[in-house]
């Protein structure tokens, strides 16, 4: 599994070997689903609004 992250955080994500050894696992995980929303392999699961977040 490790393995898989690593090649995910160095080719799509393009950081170096070191930082993501380095990046917290949760930081990680939500910069690589940001990637995937951003190439439309999925989707978010909510979308929010600017008044939602700031009334």
């Amino acid at each position: 599994m490790f393995t898989r992250l690593l090649y995910y955080g160095t080719v799509h994500l393009n950081r170096s070997e070191d930082q993501v050894w380095l990046m917290p696992l949760g930081q990680l995980l939500d910069l690589w689903t940001c990637h995937k929303q951003f190439l439309g392999i999925e989707k978010s699961k909510r979308e929010w609004t600017i008044d939602e977040i700031i009334p």
